[in-house]
């Protein structure tokens, strides 16, 4: 029998972004982003995605804020393993600015059609560099709801979760500009990968993780 995949993606994005990775063979689905409750906490939310889940000690895959998530889910249920891109298994790998900014709510203070416009600062963040790549981070950032986006930059900025799941693999880029490598302890480090790398680093990435999927841990 084949293993479950759940792919969570990164935020406010769907699985749009994972469009060039080769999960043929692989039994995955994608997990969608669901509309948070006014003050929900993220343990709660993480609970009501269980509803997409399904399966005995499944593998979750988790991008950005998908990985963070994959984190909390895994918190709640037994997992086989959790692969983690461009993305922090704990608070210590969110950099000190992010946290600085959600102990002054300052996270609150950025007007919605900014976060949700795409720009040169936009592409250079996300490392969109493609004119494909930028269309498409266009279109998601146009898509995304902005409950949830302003609700996830608050998670993301108070997270304090400091519980590190068994079975965990991280794939990190050496150019991403949101959650820099410096703050993460990956266990693999794509050369020239930003944010997006699953759009512009989709071959390696795509091997790294069929190798790891194939692989028992």
């Amino acid at each position: 029998m084949k293993d479950k995949i759940f792919i969570f993606s990164g935020l406010g994005a769907d699985q749009r972004v994972f469009q060039k990775l080769d999960f043929s063979g692989f039994d995955v689905t994608f997990v969608n982003w669901i509309i948070p409750f006014e003050k929900e906490t993220i343990e709660h939310y993480a609970a009501r995605l269980l509803d997409q889940i399904s399966g005995k000690n499944p593998i979750l895959v988790g991008l950005s804020f998908g990985g963070i998530m994959a984190v909390e889910v895994a918190k709640q249920i037994e997992t086989k393993k959790i692969i983690l891109i461009a993305s922090a298994k704990t608070k210590d790998e969110i950099p000190f600015y992010f946290q600085t900014a959600g102990k002054l709510n300052l996270q609150k203070l950025l007007p919605t059609s900014l976060l949700k416009s795409s720009n040169f600062m936009t592409n250079w963040f996300f490392d969109a560099s493609s004119s494909e790549d930028q269309q498409l981070l266009k279109q998601i950032l146009n898509d995304t709801n902005p409950i949830f986006l302003q609700w996830a930059l608050d998670k993301v900025a108070n997270w304090t979760n400091s519980y590190q799941p068994k079975n965990i693999f991280q794939i990190h880029g050496d150019r991403d500009r949101i959650l820099p490598l410096q703050f993460i302890k990956a266990d693999v480090v794509v050369k020239n990968g930003g944010h997006l790398m699953t759009l512009n680093k989709s071959e390696e990435l795509t091997r790294i993780l069929r190798n790891d999927l194939l692989i028992v841990r």
